[in-house]
């Protein structure tokens, strides 16, 4: 009919015997991300020249394009250090990170969870997220709905139908927005500040800000990805909480353990 947009198609899912079938349907970043991307590092794959331990990018101009020039090589620099761990490293930095997570969560089984699909190395929280989910936890996607806009939250669990969303990235189907309690942030960078070096795209700060009733905050990404400072700008968010697989800590005010808490 005309003035009526036509229907997105629905994304298939895959069955018990395809050889691509998981729990978490197709493998994917989210949506939001692929909208954050520079084109400096949205290669496919990491290049293998490249150092285990890049030299981060001499920061030398306080304005704020000089920063913003420092942030998008620091960001390549750092992916593409993230990328080079190696997949036995991975797991043992993953489980690391999912011990102080559950930690964390552990108080929060009632809660309404907003999270990610791992994206170009980023740690994957989803099998102990579906393992809370099992306790209670509700879970919830990213989309972007409109650039340089807050994201919108859409209910998942596995199995959930889905569509493509921009990007053609598979989103929930169900347009029906929910509000997280709790959100995890993926970090590109970070610093001792809480403050979290992201894609570029603001759309996290720009969620978080919009929020009546600030969601809690917790930021994960791996140690190697520390920073002295991310030079944190006024519209940058801090987290409440910083995991990673060596550490974990939050801000005075966040009222959770600190890391001496987590581990033995």
């Amino acid at each position: 009919m005309a003035g009526h947009p036509p229907k997105p198609p629905e994304v298939p899912q895959p069955g018990p015997d395809d050889p691509h079938h998981t729990a978490f349907g197709e493998y994917s970043s989210p949506p939001c991300f692929m909208h954050e991307l520079d084109p400096a590092f949205s290669r496919s794959e990491a290049n293998p020249h490249l150092p285990s331990k890049t030299p981060l990018v001499e920061f030398e101009e306080l304005d704020w394009p000089g920063i913003r020039r420092w942030r998008k090589e620091t960001r390549a620099a750092l992916i593409e250090q993230r990328l080079q761990i190696s997949a036995d490293e991975r797991v043992a930095r993953s489980l690391r990170i999912s011990q102080a997570l559950k930690s964390i969560l552990s108080s929060k089984s009632d809660k309404l969870v907003g999270f990610y699909w791992p994206f170009r190395g980023e740690f994957d929280a989803r099998p102990l997220l579906t393992e809370e989910r099992g306790q209670g936890m509700r879970l919830a996607l990213p989309v972007v709905v409109e650039k340089g806009q807050p994201l919108q939250f859409r209910a998942w669990s596995p199995g959930t139908r889905m569509t493509r969303g921009v990007w053609n990235i598979p989103i929930p189907a169900d347009i029906e927005a929910v509000e997280p309690d709790v959100l995890i942030a993926p970090l590109v960078g970070f610093d001792p500040a809480g403050y979290r070096l992201g894609y570029g795209g603001g759309f996290y700060d720009r969620t978080i800000a919009s929020k009546a009733v600030k969601p809690f905050v917790i930021g994960i990404g791996f140690e190697i990805t520390r920073l002295p400072t991310i030079h944190p700008q006024p519209h940058d968010i801090p987290m409440d909480v910083i995991i990673t697989d060596t550490d974990a800590w939050s801000r005075p005010a966040a009222g959770t353990p600190s890391c001496s808490d987590l581990w033995p």
